[in-house]
């Protein structure tokens, strides 16, 4: 019998059925890792740029990609991602965890293509950085070109959670044990300016927008 990829099968417990769980996985990550495995029997997996986009999962890279290459053809993939919340200091290391937020989508990717391209492009670029398209010039037809968006349907995910304090553990804890969980985020630092930007030349909006909205 053919073992069902949607099952969490160790701390079945954590697993979350609800679309909004996988909605707020995607939603928090900004990288996702798809993995195929090559006609050659070769397994292969990629970090790529992702942004979900309704029942979507829009994914960016350039048409040399091999693995790209694959997965607009057809191959069966799954793209996973991971959303480290927090490190749980337990009593002990065997009960020390962390806290996450991950979720496995399968499927088989699509080309986006023509002006739909443009658009997901833009829906892309917001989700990494909000503001940017307005500010910068149109994308040209030799980068459209070169530039594979894919979409991959949400409609096969598996997602699993762990959140809260650690587990408890028997016996009397010393006086000066202290166990809780250490939160962890990611926090847009100072921009750093390219070598041919003015001195005194201030960030854009979109660019202020990130920093404050990661503080």
């Amino acid at each position: 019998m053919t073992a069902d990829p949607l099952r969490v099968r160790r701390l079945a417990e954590r697993q979350r059925f609800d679309r909004a769980a996988l909605d707020d996985v995607l939603d928090a990550a900004l990288v996702a890792h798809v993995a195929l495995v090559r006609d050659d029997g070769t397994p292969v997996i990629l970090p790529l740029l992702a942004g979900r986009d309704g029942d979507r999962l829009l994914l960016h890279g350039s048409t040399g990609g091999g693995l790209l290459r694959a997965a607009a053809a057809g191959a069966p993939v799954a793209g996973a991602v991971t959303v480290l919340d927090g490190l749980v200091y337990a009593r002990s290391m065997f009960e020390s965890s962390a806290n996450y937020r991950s979720a496995v989508v399968f499927g088989r990717c699509r080309p986006v293509t023509g002006q739909a391209k443009v658009e997901a492009l833009r829906v892309l670029a917001e989700r990494l950085m909000p503001g940017r398209w307005e500010e910068v010039r149109e994308v040209t037809p030799k980068e459209l070109a070169a530039t594979l968006v894919l979409e991959l349907p949400l409609d096969e995910a598996s997602v699993k959670v762990r959140s809260g304090p650690p587990s408890e553990e028997e016996g009397e804890p010393a006086e000066d044990d202290w166990w809780g969980v250490v939160p962890l985020g990611t926090v847009a630092g100072v921009p750093v300016p390219a070598p041919g930007v003015r001195p005194g030349t201030p960030p854009p909006a979109s660019v202020r927008g990130l920093v404050q909205k990661t503080q």
